[in-house]
């Protein structure tokens, strides 16, 4: 299966990767919808670039970057919570400098993915974690055919306040 589309492509990580994640990892920005709270180090990142070769059955995840046409890395989109005995796993999405937002590109990458899981993977369901108030992530996967599913009350602590996040689901 072709992991390529009419505007991107979606490729392995490799070691020249490793500026792009350590920034895209270590941007604060990103945080709140990536579950963390501190900085990755340079060290740390190389250790996982040097194991993402690994069959996602073993390693429970995988991380694709995003190419835009020219070929330049624009994002990566992740499996991950791989559930082999279930057939499901989670997605994210991150499209990392705002200039390429709303492109497509994201919805594009979604796509393939989709058909990755589905035909290649033989998943049953994939589903994402979305925050109430990322109103264009939703509308994305949505539009992708994802329904809510259920919402967490209060879920993610966001500076002093906290957001509610919806359960996105996807079944074959």
């Amino acid at each position: 299966m072709k992991l390529t589309g009419e505007k991107i492509s979606l490729r392995a990580i490799e070691p020249q990767d490793i500026d792009l994640l350590y920034q895209w990892e270590n941007d604060t920005e990103n945080w709140t919808v990536s579950n963390t709270q501190t900085p990755f180090s340079r060290f740390v990142l190389e250790q996982y670039i040097a194991t993402a070769h690994e069959d996602i059955y073993s390693v429970k995840q995988l991380r694709l970057i995003i190419c835009d046409p020219e070929n330049k890395a624009i994002g990566s989109i992740d499996l991950f919570d791989f559930e082999p005995n279930h057939l499901r796993a989670g997605i994210g999405i991150l499209i990392a400098d705002k200039t390429d937002r709303k492109k497509g590109y994201a919805s594009e990458a979604l796509s393939l993915l989709t058909n990755y899981c589905f035909f290649s993977l033989n998943l049953h369901q994939i589903y994402c974690n979305i925050t109430t108030d990322n109103e264009t992530s939703i509308l994305l996967f949505q539009k992708h055919g994802f329904q809510i599913t259920g919402i967490k009350k209060q879920w993610i602590r966001d500076g002093d306040k906290y957001k509610d996040e919806l359960i996105l689901q996807l079944v074959r």
